[in-house]
């Protein structure tokens, strides 16, 4: 695929950010429910990298029969599809599917470096309602980070948790750097490929390498590199 320039790559950003917006995934129908019936969550997400812009964020409200990701196994067609190109439509489709899932929804755009996103999502109160959410690495050839199945219905109306997140590895693409390979503005390349050229199971991300560090056919340069944690979440129950 053609490498596309950082300028081109910000208007497609600002193009799935709005495209996002627009087809925000809902499983949840909260029509025929009171006020005293509901509870709100607010899912809010920090980027911590120094230099690393997160994809829109994906948020699933679900009950203890659905996992996004186990580490160890393989990554879902959705999951690689965020991970791989940014996109949190294809992962939230997936779990709107399962039947342990109440509601899902998504960010309305890239975040920063630095900046924080909020994502606010209505179901009925349970005690076992737990919380699943993700984002790429965008300068990554497919890191993510996010929380998978944290128990959040024991928050009552005004409570809190946070936690700190760390870098994963879809294991669906080689983490080969190249120009052609990164989606984010560091690259301009491919986002998404069908064809797993890596171990294909979830793990812990190690890091990129960089041509800084001797990989003299990466994109990346030494601002690009993140540690754990690369992101920080705050659950909190507003209703």
């Amino acid at each position: 695929m053609k490498r596309r320039t950082r300028i081109q790559w910000v208007g497609a950003a600002i193009l799935l950010s709005a495209l996002v917006a627009l087809n925000g995934c809902d499983s949840g129908d909260d029509a025929g429910m009171t006020p005293a019936q509901e509870a709100t969550y607010r899912v809010t997400m920090t980027n911590l990298t120094g230099s690393q812009p997160l994809s829109p964020l994906g948020v699933v409200i679900h009950t203890g029969g659905y996992a996004g990701w186990e580490i160890g196994k393989a990554a879902s067609s959705g999951l690689e599809r965020l991970a791989e190109g940014g996109d949190p439509a294809a992962f939230l489709a997936e779990a709107a599917g399962n039947a342990d899932v109440l509601v899902t929804g998504s960010g309305s755009g890239v975040i920063g470096p630095g900046a924080t996103a909020n994502v606010e999502l209505t179901t009925a109160p349970s005690q076992g309602l737990q919380l699943t959410c993700a984002t790429m690495l965008v300068n990554t050839n497919d890191a993510f980070t996010g929380i998978a199945g944290l128990v959040i219905g024991d928050l009552a109306v005004g409570e809190r948790k946070r936690i700190y997140v760390h870098p994963y590895d879809a294991g669906t693409e080689g983490n080969t750097e190249t120009a052609s390979t990164i989606p984010g503005p560091a690259g301009g390349g491919e986002g998404f490929n069908a064809e797993r050229t890596d171990r294909d199971f979830v793990s812990a991300h190690s890091g990129v390498v960089t041509q800084d560090d001797g990989l003299v056919t990466s994109a990346l340069d030494e601002s690009d590199r993140f540690l754990s944690p690369v992101s920080e979440i705050v659950v909190t129950r507003i209703r």
